[in-house]
């Protein structure tokens, strides 16, 4: 017999709180980056953990994630009961509603999972953990495909500014910063979004601190641009920034308010 307690789902109660819209840019880079490759799967799956008190985030990537891939489905998992009992309603044509938490409880390992706003009432040192947990369960890499992939990250309460990890079955490999531009003083105000593993990072000494420094005075090199529009400046600060940072995204993602980096490079000192 199984026990109550194997069968518990894995995680804590986050405060709940979500917003329409919130995770639009978020959505739009994962459009962006994995469209291709949900399209070539047989039944591509995406859960979104941790959706909180109301749907509005599961039913928004479905519809984004179908603009890109039209037999996409989305789970949304939420370890609160009554969250999930809520969201039922909702249920539709390729949007499903679960209990549970980290263990992911799906009988196919999912191509797609966002985690939004999920890691930041968690330690530090209790990231890792979940990561591994979260990529434990991702589609595994073949010869003909990476694998899937889990994006965890941290945006404020409206979406302007949002900063996430991009992690494959084998760990981490990017960073993405996004940004209404228009909302920005300087590149550096993203670090109050930074997510938990690198938030208490944003020190002298770490590679995130260093990045975030190089991106205010590749801004404030860029400042002749702004007569342009807050755009052309960001895009020219980011073509700066790139010739010493590995800036892994180009133009069409920079247009967007977004830089991409390698995870190896922002990565916090053991």
């Amino acid at each position: 017999m199984t026990s109550r307690a194997a069968t518990r789902p894995v995680g804590t109660v986050t405060r709940g709180t979500t917003n329409p819209n919130r995770l639009r840019r978020m959505d739009r880079w994962i459009a962006a980056a994995r469209g291709a490759e949900l399209r070539r799967a047989a039944d591509p799956v995406a859960v979104d953990l941790g959706y909180g008190a109301a749907p509005w985030t599961a039913v928004e990537l479905l519809a984004r994630l179908r603009t890109v891939a039209p037999r996409a489905r989305v789970v949304g998992v939420e370890i609160e009961p009554a969250r999930v009992a809520a969201a039922r309603p909702y249920e539709r044509d390729g949007l499903l509603f679960r209990h549970g938490g980290f263990e992911i409880p799906l009988p196919q390992r999912p191509h797609l999972i966002r985690a939004a706003n999920v890691l930041r009432q968690y330690d530090e040192d209790e990231v890792a953990a979940v990561w591994e947990r979260l990529c434990a369960r991702l589609a595994p890499a073949t010869r003909d495909s990476p694998g899937g992939l889990l994006v965890e990250g941290t945006c404020d309460e409206i979406g302007r500014r949002h900063v996430w990890v991009a992690l494959g079955p084998e760990g981490p490999r990017t960073v993405t910063f996004a940004a209404r531009l228009g909302s920005l003083e300087r590149p550096s105000d993203l670090a109050e979004r930074l997510p938990k593993a690198l938030i208490h990072r944003n020190i002298p000494g770490e590679p995130v601190h260093a990045f975030l420094r190089d991106f205010d005075r590749a801004w404030a090199a860029a400042a002749p641009y702004a007569s342009y529009g807050a755009r052309q400046r960001w895009i020219r600060a980011v073509r700066d920034l790139a010739a010493d940072w590995p800036v892994t995204d180009g133009p069409a993602r920079w247009r967007q308010g977004e830089v991409t980096v390698a995870w190896e490079a922002l990565a916090p000192l053991r």
